[in-house]
């Protein structure tokens, strides 16, 4: 069982840890139907969204989390499928956040605190057969490109992507910059992480989708691929940028995370929307938690638990 399935599945936990509190408010819960969590495939996901339903149950709330895939959860969101995620990059899904806001379905409940950065990554000891990065523009060497090779790419580099259905624009992106490279999709987190685990332990070449927060960069030495800086033009122009006939020819884009919510759900659980909009777990907060789980290898729940336990006055205070 996976920490994920972990989540979607205790609940005993926390209920029974007598030192958490209850709301006193005698208005809520304001209705018993089970309020739907989504949760995606990474940690981070799995621990904001888990701290929220946590913080409903403490509540009064009957909640779950569902397991969710990234790009077709928005659609679970507009029909009521599904009701909250507290934890949305929209770095790689600005036009499909947009896109599903712009429905009137769905609800803008504010930033939820982490800062993310996200793009090409590598180990730090590839520097030494690309030694001109981090600029992109040794991408473009045949030599390098060689030195990210796999059977199945050379003699193009290889960028290990992650699954299809968390969008990116790498192939897009390849095209307009003019790199020898060739995108090669993980099937899942868990495969993405296990394949750079391995190559770091063997100092085997690799280039990947990563981002922070995250454990990988904190337990890997590597650095990200300085690509020209995004902005909305070089998505909309293909004039702008390096490809003067071609748009996506710059990185991607950075920014804090979101939260969202199913718009039919606020005349039905009021209190459980004010939370959500007061709810922020930022970098500082996220990151050890990160950390405790996937380095230190300690049981989600326990450290969803304890941070609970140490930050009552914090959760609280999202709930009144």
């Amino acid at each position: 069982m996976n920490k994920f399935s972990r989540v979607l599945g205790a609940s005993a936990l926390l209920c029974a840890a007598a030192f958490i509190a209850g709301t006193t408010n005698a208005a809520v819960p304001e209705s018993k139907d089970t309020i739907k969590v989504a949760v995606n495939d990474w940690t981070a996901s799995a621990i904001m969204n888990g701290t929220f339903v946590k913080v409903l149950e403490q509540m009064g709330y009957n909640a779950e989390l569902i397991q969710a895939d990234y790009l077709a959860q928005f659609t679970g969101l507009e029909s009521g499928d599904l009701h909250f995620n507290v934890e949305i990059s929209a770095t790689v899904a600005l036009d499909v956040v947009a896109a599903s806001l712009a429905t009137g379905k769905t609800v803008d409940l504010g930033l939820s605190g982490p800062f993310v950065v996200e793009d090409w990554w590598y180990p730090a000891y590839m520097v030494e057969h690309c030694p001109g990065l981090p600029d992109w523009k040794a991408l473009r060497e045949p030599s390098c490109a060689e030195a990210f090779a796999t059977p199945e790419t050379a003699p193009k580099g290889r960028f290990l992507a992650g699954p299809v259905a968390w969008g990116g624009w790498d192939d897009e992106k390849i095209a307009s910059l003019g790199l020898p490279w060739e995108v090669v999709h993980a099937g899942s987190d868990g495969a993405l992480f296990a394949e750079l685990a391995s190559a770091h332990d063997r100092k085997a070449a690799i280039m990947l989708w990563l981002w922070q927060p995250h454990w990988a960069p904190i337990k890997y030495k590597g650095s990200f691929v300085e690509f020209p800086t995004y902005t909305q033009e070089c998505h909309d122009d293909p004039a702008w940028g390096e490809n003067p006939d071609m748009a996506f020819d710059c990185g991607r884009p950075s920014g804090l995370e979101t939260k969202m919510g199913w718009a039919g759900g606020e005349s039905k659980w009021p209190a459980a929307y004010a939370a959500a909009r007061k709810f922020t777990m930022d970098n500082d907060v996220i990151t050890p938690m990160i950390t405790a789980v996937e380095i230190d290898g300690r049981d989600i729940n326990e450290v969803i638990a304890e941070w609970m336990s140490n930050n009552e006055a914090v959760w609280k205070g999202w709930t009144q």
